[in-house]
């Protein structure tokens, strides 16, 4: 028995984004469209974890993880500073979240995928920067082809972005929790990602 593999990886700190990073990644999925609850994995243990269950009817319209071995950091807050002219926001100190478009109906999350990523969505959380990469399943029959965010069907781009302005709002408060604050292209998202590895390996450097 191979003892140096006996063991699960940590999803966040043991698994390789793959030779062709950024262009290509392998990434964690957490939770699915038919999941009715919120799974998300546990920094210290790494075990798939029942974050809330979904009181209201918000719906993930892909799939939804995070990439593993990165951090939204002071260098991934740069650059939202940089474009929204701001000098206030700060990273949201969590691994970077992805979207995966497909067309095949995956039933559980917990699980690696390899996706391409086409862009992202640039978004404020109570002053953080907590953006969301898109991206497509690498080889998938309908969108596989894309390459970048303005190629995806608008009605695809508006579903994304009402989600992820609305999942976390609670009926009858009036100020709204997400802020958005506009797309980017594939370019842009792989800069975005290579900020979040290098704010990652910032952060294991200095807990050694």
């Amino acid at each position: 028995m191979d003892f140096k593999h006996a063991h699960k990886a940590h999803p966040w700190h043991g698994i390789e984004l793959g030779p062709n990073c950024p262009d290509e990644l392998r990434v964690f999925i957490e939770i699915v469209p038919t999941d009715t609850c919120k799974y998300e994995v546990d920094k210290k243990t790494g075990y798939l974890a029942l974050d809330r269950p979904q009181k209201f009817s918000n719906i993930v319209p892909s799939l939804y993880g995070f990439i593993p071995k990165t951090l939204c950091d002071k260098h991934m807050a740069e650059l939202a500073n940089k474009v929204l002219a701001r000098y206030d926001i700060e990273g949201d100190h969590d691994p970077l979240d992805i979207c995966v478009l497909t067309e095949k109906d995956v039933t559980h999350g917990d699980i690696l995928v390899n996706a391409i990523p086409i862009g992202g969505i640039r978004l404020l959380d109570n002053n953080q920067a907590d953006d969301k990469i898109i991206a497509v399943l690498k080889k998938d029959a309908v969108y596989g082809h894309y390459t970048d965010i303005d190629e995806l069907p608008k009605e695809i781009v508006r579903r994304l972005v009402h989600y992820f302005t609305t999942y976390k709002d609670i009926p009858g408060e009036i100020e709204k929790r997400m802020v958005f604050t506009g797309l980017y292209g594939a370019e842009t998202a792989k800069d975005v990602i290579r900020r979040s590895m290098q704010d990652y390996n910032e952060y294991v450097e200095a807990n050694k």
